[in-house]
């Protein structure tokens, strides 16, 4: 005769069949039941950067998206592990008090620089041998019209031939001081970029050679590149014809 069963030897069928699983572990975000519903009041919270499909002021919206708000996202910092290379790159540039936030985005790295840090850097990228960035493949400006303080943004790609791997360097400065150091002293081949980045844009790269208009005339008004730079710019002229610059051609009320 068997004596009675152990804490382990239920029987029956609806004993369980081998050892019982650990209970699962639930994180604070699902523990937190109205995560959905906080997270889109914190998004409905944020303030209204743009009304209507293109942002139009002066004219009627044709889109038919006249109600739409267009909100200001918040800035994204990637947590750690980054993936791939980048934990590697991060831990062997150091400089943490130079970077502003790490993002990692569809397979790429890209450091937010405080400007006044730039040069440091990227002398370290190019120079360190565990990083050997040694190829600049140029510099482009982004206009965010609705980010106060924050309105300019040069954006550097650099490539280490060595290695094979990429990183990407931001650096945002306000429209009413929008100054970031020169690169050339760096990396040489910058020279013609920041003068076209400056062309376009109005980022004034300090310490540049010379930072002159590369691709408009040299007595161009303005910055065409920019978000604010009037559609056209200049009239159309044609033989015998003249046809007005395209915020001229329209008129909605």
């Amino acid at each position: 005769m068997s004596g009675p069963a152990g804490p382990e030897e239920t029987h029956g069928s609806g004993a369980p069949q081998g050892p019982t699983p650990p209970a699962a572990e639930v994180t604070p975000a699902e523990a937190d039941g109205d995560l959905p519903a906080r997270l889109g009041q914190e998004r409905l919270d944020a303030p209204v950067v743009r009304q209507g499909m293109f942002g139009t002021q002066t004219t009627g919206d044709t889109s038919g998206y006249g109600g739409l708000q267009v909100r200001r996202a918040p800035p994204i910092d990637s947590p750690r592990p980054y993936g791939s290379y980048f934990d590697e790159i991060a831990d062997t540039l150091g400089l943490s008090d130079a970077i502003e936030r790490v993002v990692v985005d569809r397979g790429e790295l890209t450091l937010h620089v405080r400007r006044e840090r730039l040069t440091e850097v990227a002398t370290k990228l190019r120079d360190d041998p565990a990083l050997r960035f040694e190829l600049f493949s140029g510099v482009s400006g982004v206009h965010y019209l609705e980010d106060p303080g924050r309105e300019l943004h040069a954006v550097y790609h650099l490539l280490s031939i060595t290695h094979n791997r990429r990183v990407r360097l931001e650096v945002s400065v306000p429209d009413a001081d929008p100054h970031v150091p020169s690169l050339v002293g760096v990396y040489p081949s910058s020279n013609w970029h920041e003068r076209e980045t400056w062309d376009f844009f109005g980022i004034i790269f300090d310490g540049h050679p010379a930072l002159t208009r590369i691709e408009m005339p040299d007595d161009w008004r303005g910055h065409p590149q920019r978000k604010d730079y009037p559609l056209g710019g200049i009239p159309v002229e044609y033989r015998g014809a003249k046809i007005p610059s395209p915020e001229e051609r329209r008129h909605y009320e």
